[in-house]
């Protein structure tokens, strides 16, 4: 096979939603039908189960608690379907909004009944921000929800999308009937019988015939046969280009659970989902079907064992092919590197591979060369753009509770934040060190690692921010600027790629700072 035609076969996608809309179900029930697994319930058992100290080789040559679930491959239809997982936590909210750098495009699932839910609102953005193509998925139709078309208003209004359905539900709840698939035109029934099987679907290929009636029943042909009409007269017409400019997003309904609706999801994203995109670097834009290999770090996933100290390092192939054994250039840290066993994921395995192509992703054994944003190449020196940081919910100053460990805790925070756990911001004033996190539950994370793996002690201190601002501005020289700088200089601090950052006590105080100083810019996410 020709590079290109490699390239073609892949599609990478990412599924988000809010916590219990249904993701991991939806995963499960993809593989399924891309024969990757043999019965549903399979994703969430892979987890390594942790027994006697034999083990370790096991978890050695495995690397990783629940690695198979970051990233599943599953051939479908001649596609290479690469489905990347996201925690639906919001606790690790920065952990997906990296992982959407890695996508080329997303399922958004959204439950009937609570509709669009706040981390739905806050993924979507990030999505369009990027104007990554998103697909929507109404999940759990055979539960009491609101109305088809009240939720296609709420996901215009909330998501500030433009959507058209391509399939659409008959009934919902205690009289759900089946879906009718716009895009291939035919019925699919719901057989409440026995909901594990997926019943056949009949083909419609014109609404006014008898024939539907027999099939639903008259009231619901009836109102189907409406339904259909007012679609025709509201929504747009589903446009290729306009879906993958980001600009117009395909609905469909069904229930994961009961298999129901998903293989009409699936085929339809076979259809059309984007196969690998160019991707920005701060020199030029990089083309999948370059023959030169080029690849960025979205995650790492560090080994929680102590006693081996490695990490993973996921790496998504932006262009060319990767090879094994074969010297690659690391533009940080401007030294070339080669990779004796890196690892693909095919559902709930994992192998080493000798090549993979643009889309996929390979897993790299890390021994702390990496950080987040890392850009490999085979040469060239450029980096990729994208992988912005976005502002901490809650901050805590960082205190050694170990003067003998100062070094240790200093490494310790240093590799932690490289891995993206947290991120660090050093007082202008006193050089004192903040700690910001998306989630609370970060904290505990951090203090059980740096005394598990770095041998060292640290202790918090609550300190009040509201927002980390990163700050832009034209001209560092003007009076403007520095009369910024002499009125806040308490709230002034570097993160650590030295980038002035404004902490920000309330909302409050950024509305009036930013009418008292213009021509001072400030920004949420630290990529302006």
């Amino acid at each position: 096979m020709s590079l290109e035609q490699e390239i073609n076969k892949r599609k990478t996608f990412g599924i988000i939603a809010h916590p219990d809309a249904g993701k991991t179900t939806l995963t499960e029930k993809l593989l399924l039908f891309g024969g990757a697994i043999q019965e549903a319930g399979a994703v969430k058992s892979n987890k390594i189960k942790k027994g006697a100290t034999s083990d370790f080789m096991e978890i050695e040559r495995q690397r990783g608690i629940s690695v198979a679930t970051s990233v599943l491959a599953f051939e479908y239809k001649g596609k290479k379907i690469n489905i990347l997982d996201t925690p639906g936590h919001k606790d690790f909210a920065e952990d997906t909004f990296r992982t959407l750098t890695a996508v080329d495009s997303a399922i958004v699932v959204i439950d009937v009944a609570k509709g669009v839910e706040e981390q739905t609102i806050k993924l979507v953005e990030v999505c369009r921000m990027r104007k990554i193509p998103m697909l929507v998925f109404i999940n759990k139709m055979d539960r009491e929800g609101k109305d088809a078309f009240d939720l296609m208003d709420e996901v215009e209004q909330k998501l500030d999308l433009q959507v058209t359905p391509l399939s659409w539900p008959i009934g919902i709840g205690a009289t759900f009937k089946g879906i009718y698939n716009i895009w291939e035109k035919n019925i699919n029934i719901f057989s409440g019988d026995n909901k594990q099987k997926v019943s056949e679907t009949t083909k419609v290929e014109d609404l006014s015939s008898p024939e539907l009636d027999t099939l639903i029943g008259t009231t619901y042909a009836e109102n189907l046969r409406n339904e259909i009409d007012l679609i025709d007269g509201v929504y747009p017409e589903f446009d290729m280009q306009e879906y993958m400019n980001g600009n117009l997003q395909p609905v469909f309904f069904g229930s994961a659970l009961n298999n129901f609706g998903v293989r009409e999801l699936l085929d339809a994203f076979v259809d059309i989902a984007p196969t690998p995109q160019s991707k920005e670097t701060d020199l030029r834009i990089v083309e999948p079907y370059e023959n030169k290999f080029s690849g960025f770090v979205f995650k790492i996933h560090a080994n929680m064992d102590p006693k081996h100290r490695d990490r993973l390092a996921f790496i998504k192939i932006v262009s060319g092919k990767f090879e094994r054994n074969t010297n690659y250039f690391h533009v940080r840290q401007g030294k070339n590197m080669k990779f004796a066993a890196p690892n693909a994921f095919f559902a709930d395995k994992k192998e080493v591979v000798d090549e993979s192509f643009a889309g996929d992703i390979v897993g790299l054994h890390d021994t702390g060369n990496f950080r987040i944003g890392d850009t490999l190449t085979e040469g060239e020196k450029f980096s990729f753009k994208g992988i912005p940081a976005f502002s901490p919910e809650h901050f805590r100053y960082i205190n050694n509770a170990d003067p003998m460990k100062a070094k240790q805790l200093e490494k310790g925070i240093d590799q932690l934040m490289d891995e993206g756990v947290a991120q660090l911001f050093t007082l202008e004033m006193n050089n004192r060190k903040v700690i910001g996190t998306v989630g609370a539950l970060q904290y505990e994370v951090i203090q059980y690692r740096l005394e598990h793996e770095y041998g060292a002690k640290a202790t918090y201190e609550p300190f009040s921010v509201h927002k980390a601002c990163w700050v832009e501005v034209e001209d560092e020289k003007s009076e403007e600027f520095l009369e910024f700088k002499r009125v806040k200089q308490r709230y002034l601090a570097r993160d650590k790629f030295n980038q002035l950052v404004f902490l920000a006590d309330s909302a409050f105080t950024i509305q009036m700072t930013q009418d008292k100083f213009p021509s001072v810019k400030l920004h949420f996410v630290s990529e302006f």
